[in-house]
């Protein structure tokens, strides 16, 4: 037995059955966009850790910069000594994400722990309890975080959820653009959405409206241009706090520091993880000063948030992302990508979409050209292809129909269509075999 098939029946033997496995791979090393798994072979990255290794694997920076800080200062914990890498990195983050005139930085350990601080801190500065949510929409698996997750598979059995949570459909334009042009599908939208105070919960009971510019396990839903421009002047006109969460689509994914920086919009509260940190269990939760300030004493915070290693690992990770211009590695990795998976689209009926933005990027199969007749079988056997010829790459969508894209910005072009070329083989080998 290979040393990979032992790992993932070790896996079978000690780990919970419901932690799932999006790819058949192991890995014991990595460096850029490659993973050497259990038996040696090199595996070009296409999920990188799920969207956290934008940078790459192990950037020298940033390894360095770990093996510095484990050696003067692992923890004490901010609540107990101010320590200086925590405000080096707040200050950091608020020069690259500016909320308005003064911005403030709370760090956590994840996304779910952004998002969660993100409503408490969003209920308290409105003294209102209400939160819009959307269809397809991913927060992370915490209680709060899963109740604003709309795939249920998310969370079979572990009711019951927070309540006063809304839920609004997304902007889909793929399935329901229904022969209107962007902007009228926008407004449309915005119109629902003022029915909605008239119909399930009154504005002027609503916290907070919580939103992806680009939905990530959703599927690479990118919201329209006008869609979001109108939501922020609906929380300006009734008092809404505009949550945008970029967990998974900040840090140069989209060819920006942040999605909502493509848009005329800035959110009253940000949320942030992944890539923050190289893989570093670190986030953060930004936002406009006086609102952050409205929390009451000892509401928001925790025993690791900010750990001085983490931190480290970050600020490295923030300031290599400036060297090696992550902006525009992640524009040039994505007009790559886009132009192979349109191409793939004309080639390929069981294409039914392109979509994305930057390099998060996407192409969701379908059976019949139907939107609503998701192949999300033919996207298992894609995956499984494209692992048994060195390609690791992950699926999305509530369908689990959705084949995306989060490589390592870095990576090199050749093996960037390298990995690309693999996907057209399968499609080409799989869908002749249907």
């Amino acid at each position: 037995m290979k040393k990979s098939e032992q790992l993932l029946e070790r896996r079978k033997r000690f780990v919970p059955n419901a932690i799932g496995i999006f790819n058949p791979s192991t890995a014991v090393s990595a460096k850029g966009s490659v993973i050497v798994d259990a038996d040696g072979k090199e595996m070009i990255d296409f999920a990188g850790g799920i969207g956290v290794v934008n940078a790459g694997h192990c950037p020298q920076p940033v390894v360095e910069a770990i093996a510095r800080q484990s050696a003067s200062l692992i923890h004490c914990s901010f609540n107990v000594a101010t320590y200086d890498l925590y405000m080096q990195l707040a200050e950091k983050l608020a020069g690259l994400l500016p909320h308005g005139e003064h911005t403030k930085v709370m760090l956590t350990n994840s996304g779910a722990e952004s998002i969660e601080n993100a409503v408490k801190i969003a209920r308290q500065a409105t003294g209102r309890q209400a939160v819009i949510c959307y269809d397809s929409a991913f927060h992370g698996r915490t209680m709060m975080a899963m109740t604003l997750t709309s795939k249920v598979g998310y969370k079979l059995g572990c009711g019951p959820f927070a309540p006063e949570i809304y839920r609004i459909a997304f902007p889909d334009y793929y399935r329901h653009g229904s022969g209107l042009n962007l902007d009228e599908f926008s407004d449309k939208h915005l119109a629902d959405l003022e029915a909605f105070f008239h119909t399930n919960v009154p504005a002027e009971q609503v916290a907070a409206i919580i939103l992806e510019p680009v939905q990530g396990e959703g599927g690479f839903n990118v919201v329209p241009q006008k869609y979001l421009e109108g939501v922020r002047q609906i929380c300006d006109r009734y008092g809404i706090m505009l949550i945008l969460d970029e967990v998974q689509s900040g840090f140069g994914r989209t060819g920006k520091w942040a999605a909502y920086q493509h848009y005329n919009v800035i959110p009253d509260i940000s949320t942030w993880a992944k890539s923050m940190g190289s893989g570093m269990p670190i986030g953060a939760v930004i936002g406009k000063a006086h609102i952050m300030d409205s929390c009451k004493p000892s509401t928001i915070g925790g025993t690791y948030p900010g750990n001085p290693v983490c931190c480290a690992a970050s600020l490295a990770t923030l300031n290599y992302m400036e060297q090696v211009n992550i902006n525009a590695l992640g524009a040039r990795v994505g007009s790559i990508v886009r132009e192979r998976f349109e191409a793939f689209k004309l080639k390929f009926p069981a294409i039914g979409d392109v979509r994305g933005l930057g390099a998060m990027m996407a192409f969701e199969l379908v059976r019949n050209r139907d939107p609503f007749q998701p192949d999300a079988a033919l996207c298992r056997e894609l995956i499984s292809y494209c692992a048994s010829k060195g390609l690791i790459v992950i699926n999305a969508g509530v369908n689990g129909n959705v084949i995306r894209i989060l490589s390592p910005l870095v990576i090199e072009e050749e093996l960037l269509n390298k990995g690309l070329d693999i996907i057209e083989q399968g499609l080409e080998t799989l869908t002749k075999k249907a």
